[in-house]
């Protein structure tokens, strides 16, 4: 079976042999950013008990923010699939853009010019220093998917996980319907 390479737009799936890694355990996660010397994600399926009106008030919004990882938690990030509306966004993959211009999308939010699929609000990314997450691939942490998620920012978190695992097969089965805390078992 041939491993695909942690390229932006490819999808880092969290291993079940790091259930026990509380910022990882049963991640999903979108590369944004992948060089020689760094990569960069934001975790798909972590929705957090905050909306963006909670974080920043004078936002009239109430988007989910979720949590993108464990670096900077306290700076706010954004994925989005609406370019033509938000200048200065980077292409992470087909139709998929980080960033932008923060006063074109304050305007947007609050003049209801967005709909929640069509944007994502992350505090904090992952990151992953030279050579971090190739050994971290090498010792199964995580494996690489092609991003076949049809629409990446729909409201589909909670089986998102499991049902990459299910596409993997093989022993993979077994993990897909254990309990998120395997000490529950």
């Amino acid at each position: 079976m041939t491993h695909l390479k942690p390229l932006k737009g490819r999808l880092l799936i969290a291993e079940p042999s790091i259930l026990n890694d509380s910022s990882f355990n049963r991640a999903i996660i979108l590369i944004t950013e992948h060089t020689n010397k760094s990569s960069v994600g934001f975790i798909l399926n972590r929705p957090l008990e905050y909306t963006l009106n909670d974080l920043l008030p004078e936002i009239d919004c109430n988007f989910t923010i979720y949590q993108g990882g464990p670096v900077e938690q306290d700076n706010l990030y954004f994925i989005h699939k609406v370019p033509n509306l938000i200048p200065e966004s980077i292409e992470v993959d087909r139709g998929i853009f980080w960033g932008g211009n923060f006063e074109s999308l304050k305007f947007l939010l609050n003049s209801g010019g967005l709909e929640k699929s069509d944007i994502r609000f992350f505090l904090g990314y992952s990151g992953w220093e030279k050579d971090q997450l190739i050994n971290e691939l090498n010792l199964n942490s995580w494996f690489i998917s092609e991003n076949d998620i049809k629409n990446i920012l729909s409201k589909e978190e909670e089986s998102l996980w499991r049902n990459k695992i299910l596409q993997k097969g093989g022993n993979y089965k077994i993990w897909a319907n254990a309990p998120s805390d395997i000490n529950l078992n």
